[in-house]
């Protein structure tokens, strides 16, 4: 299946906006005191 142009735009900026922000939580430190107590609490 071939995709239009318009359509491979905004599965790329869809993308492109789901990877800014998972980069902007790993900015904020309490995100990643959290992330590493759930990682930790695995164990």
């Amino acid at each position: 299946m071939q995709l239009k142009p318009w359509q491979r735009i905004s599965i790329w900026t869809a993308v492109l906006a789901v990877l800014l922000a998972v980069f902007a939580l790993y900015l904020q430190p309490e995100f990643m005191v959290t992330l590493a107590d759930h990682v930790w609490a695995c164990f």
